[in-house]
């Protein structure tokens, strides 16, 4: 990669919910931008942790034992293996950072599995 990123510019490329999409690597990780809007699937990733990083909005992370609440400028590490349910109220944009090839419901197969390792 040459060039930078620009969050916005990348952000205007797609509207689609809970779909993301790849704007960077770094060794094996790619950071992957999406919006979230309603509630996401129960999910885990066995073999990684996932990073969320909000960009703007408000978003919260279920957990089986808690809640984690996230506004833009904050981040937080789901261990690996720890089952977790993304969901946002309003519009909210995120940044993941995770290894190369993680699917975004685990093992989980839904409605809600996007298709992996989509660039923009």
């Amino acid at each position: 990669m040459n060039h930078k990123v620009n969050f916005e510019e990348k952000f205007a490329k797609f509207s689609d919910f809970w779909s993301p999409k790849v704007v960077a690597e770094m060794n094996d990780y790619q950071f992957k931008l999406t919006r979230f809007k309603g509630e996401f699937a129960w999910h885990d990733h066995k073999d990684t942790d996932e990073v969320f990083i909000v960009i703007e909005g408000n978003m919260s992370i279920e957990l089986r034992d808690g809640r984690v609440d996230l506004a833009a400028g904050e981040m937080y590490v789901v261990p690996k293996g720890v089952e977790h349910k993304p969901l946002a109220e309003q519009e909210c944009k995120v940044m993941l950072v995770e290894p190369r090839g993680t699917v975004n419901t685990g093992d989980q197969e839904s409605e809600l599995t996007a298709e992996n390792d989509v660039w923009i």
